[in-house]
């Protein structure tokens, strides 16, 4: 009887990791990877969040989230700038505080009223506003760019402190923007409209604000691949230190050699095999 429950233990446990080995966690919203292919498995953190952005009944991008450092392990999304306005206030993912919350991005203010949620339910599991309050040298820096959106829901989708991480004030307003808004338009030209697929991700640091509840990356970067009109696909990437002036400009497959070192947790492959890596 012992030797019938051990295998029928034994096969349980066969099926489960057959099951969660063919389960994609961005189920809702794999149209945000190039080929539907996200990242590997090398960029997973301890605790991990896969987050459909959702907002106004619509998903927009997707996010890896590390829930231990509260801070996005990388934002993908497609290309698309475009005229649009800012929002004004911040938002936070519900479905990190319990499940059964609505599975858009809210505000605190608007969860605290309508759920009966405390400040310290909110943050136990994300990052919050007060997070961000009386910092030095580092602000909120996007991973997704409203900039890159072309319609005022898709750009207030971007305001999400899931989508954010603290970044050096400098580098954020200077060679980050230029590359965001400059470099991402010039390599993208020869693109067939709208399949410019963007991964903006992070490297955890050893540093952290809000009395060690959010960790201070060491790095950003960002890759894109797209379809060109010569029926060839392109791909380029850059990285940087979450200090320095000069961002690098280097292939897909540099960049990925460089994070498999960063991250230390075996090769990365950001994007399908169609993507050109050199």
């Amino acid at each position: 009887m012992m030797l019938w429950l051990l295998l029928l233990q034994v096969w349980a446990s066969c099926l489960w990791l057959g099951h969660s080995e063919v389960v994609n966690p961005f189920a809702s919203c794999p149209q945000y990877f190039y080929e539907n292919t996200p990242p590997n498995n090398a960029l997973l953190p301890q605790n991990p969040a896969w987050i459909c952005q959702r907002y106004n009944n619509s998903y927009y991008y997707a996010t890896l989230y590390d829930i231990n450092r509260r801070i996005p392990v990388y934002s993908a999304y497609i290309y698309q700038p475009g005229p649009g306005t800012r929002r004004d206030e911040w938002m936070v993912e519900p479905q990190l505080i319990r499940n059964n919350l609505p599975k858009e991005m809210e505000t605190e203010k608007t969860l605290s009223k309508n759920y009966n949620i405390t400040s310290q339910q909110i943050g136990q599991n994300q990052a919050v506003n007060a997070d961000y309050k009386n910092l030095t040298g580092l602000n909120r820096g996007h991973l997704n760019p409203n900039s890159h959106h072309n319609s005022n829901s898709s750009k207030y989708a971007t305001f999400t402190l899931t989508n954010i991480v603290p970044q050096n004030s400098n580098l954020n307003g200077g060679a980050w923007n230029d590359y965001e808004q400059n470099t991402m338009a010039n390599e993208s030209k020869g693109c067939i409209s709208n399949t410019t697929y963007v991964i903006v991700g992070v490297v955890p640091g050893n540093t952290s604000i809000a009395n060690g509840r959010v960790n201070v990356p060491s790095h950003i970067w960002s890759s894109a691949c797209c379809r060109m009109t010569s029926n060839k696909t392109k791909a380029w990437a850059a990285i940087v230190e979450n200090k320095a002036k000069n961002i690098t400009l280097l292939t897909l497959g540099k960049l990925e050699d460089q994070l498999t070192n960063l991250y230390g947790k075996g090769k990365v492959s950001l994007f399908h095999s169609a993507c050109p890596r050199t």
